[in-house]
């Protein structure tokens, strides 16, 4: 019996996707649960299982073709052997190893596998269940493990090479989710009246207190102090004290959020997404460092959830993790407001009419100048810094 293979439902406002990858081709054996093909859309990246134990028997939807909720992509022929299914037309096959294991990663894992042809089965797995992240396969890269037996040349996305000598282009499509951060940021300064302020920070209480308790702190809680938790929580007790930058507008009203949703930017090889850490303002230092990392993680495999991206009511970026020293983020709309965090340096600073070095970080804190008023801006920021420059405010709602 043939099953029809369509395209699932699409996440709400997605009106249709990519077909990135098959992880399969024409004429192969397919088990139930089994991952056939990853659909891209401009927010996440869909897998579509096998139905039943069979045969791809014909693949409809090619790599690039856009599709649609309900749109015919592949047959199979349940219970068939591989042997008998029929003969396909001979293709290169896609660049991938020949362990099953590599059914179990993710999208992005994928990707580094069929780039540096490497065998999964022999990356040891650190994520849930011993699951292989993008982390694991760095790491096994870098380590010099050993490579999987080279493949037939890859069936790559359709590229147009211009040889022009030494003076060659190469023209590719531009990924879904790329183009939608595109528009995005192409409306938020279009739609807004976006400014931005600085001031620096000096982060010795913070680094202070990070050596002090890091060891009893990971014991603990199983997860590493960083600094993203000490800046949410500013950034947190500063938006309870500036309601305006915790609102957006919404065409004609004023929309004031009673919580505080915080957006925490990560990049990825597909581009920037930004998980969202819910009532930020009830989680302690920990629960927002797992937080933090749990969401990179799940980034960096193609494994985030439309939900866990939409919403948020602030956002946070951090530039200097790449090594910027100071920059102007853009707005992430509605949203009114985002902190820039930057590179620490140590430079030299007058404490006490006294020459000190100092761990120093610049801030940035764009805004929309038409709900939020330059004082506002400043004292914002200021209050942030203040927060960061003597952590025992937060303790003492100071």
């Amino acid at each position: 019996m043939s099953i029809e293979i369509k395209t699932p439902p699409l996440p709400e406002s997605v009106a249709d996707a990519t077909i990135a990858k098959w992880h399969k081709k024409a004429g192969d054996a397919v088990k139930r649960d089994e991952n056939l093909v990853d659909l891209e859309t401009d927010k996440v990246v869909l897998e579509v299982p096998a139905p039943a134990d069979g045969v791809l028997e014909k693949i409809v939807a090619a790599e690039g073709a856009k599709v649609t909720t309900g749109m015919l992509i592949a047959v199979i022929k349940e219970g068939a052997a591989a042997a008998s299914a029929p003969a396909a037309k001979a293709e290169a096959p896609v660049a991938s190893t020949s362990s099953s294991a590599s059914d179990d990663v993710g999208p992005a894992v994928r990707r580094l596998v069929a780039e540096h042809n490497i065998d999964v089965s022999k990356v040891k797995g650190s994520g849930k269940n011993g699951r292989v992240t993008a982390e694991d396969v760095e790491a096994f890269i870098k380590a010099g493990g050993a490579k999987a037996a080279a493949p037939v040349a890859a069936k790559a996305v359709p590229t147009v090479a211009i040889a022009a000598g030494p003076r060659s282009e190469q023209r590719v499509p531009m990924p879904r989710l790329r183009q939608r951060i595109a528009e995005r940021l192409l409306a938020a300064k279009r739609d807004t009246a976006m400014l931005t302020t600085f001031n620096e920070v000096n982060l010795k209480a913070v680094n202070e207190l990070r050596d002090r308790y890091k060891d009893q702190f990971e014991k603990q809680n199983g997860i590493r102090l960083g600094y993203m938790s000490f800046f949410t929580r500013a950034a947190v007790e500063a938006l309870k004290r500036f309601p305006d930058v915790n609102a957006s507008i919404d065409g004609e009203d004023i929309v004031y959020h009673g919580y505080y949703d915080v957006g925490v930017a990560v990049s990825t090889d597909r581009g920037l997404v930004v998980p969202v850490i819910r009532d930020a303002d009830k989680l302690s230092l920990a629960d927002m460092e797992k937080a933090v990392k749990n969401y990179a993680d799940k980034a960096r495999n193609g494994q985030l959830t439309l939900e866990e991206m939409t919403g948020g009511t602030f956002t946070i970026t951090n530039g200097g993790a790449f090594g910027s020293l100071l920059s102007t983020p853009i707005l992430n709309p509605p949203q009114s407001a985002i902190l820039g965090m930057h590179g620490i340096q140590k430079r030299p600073i007058v404490e006490n009419d006294q020459i000190v070095i100092r761990p120093m970080m610049y801030l940035a804190l764009s805004y929309d100048h038409r709900i939020i008023d330059g004082k506002q801006s400043v004292l914002f920021l200021k209050t942030i810094k203040e927060l960061l420059e003597d952590p025992a405010r937060i303790i003492l709602d100071l």
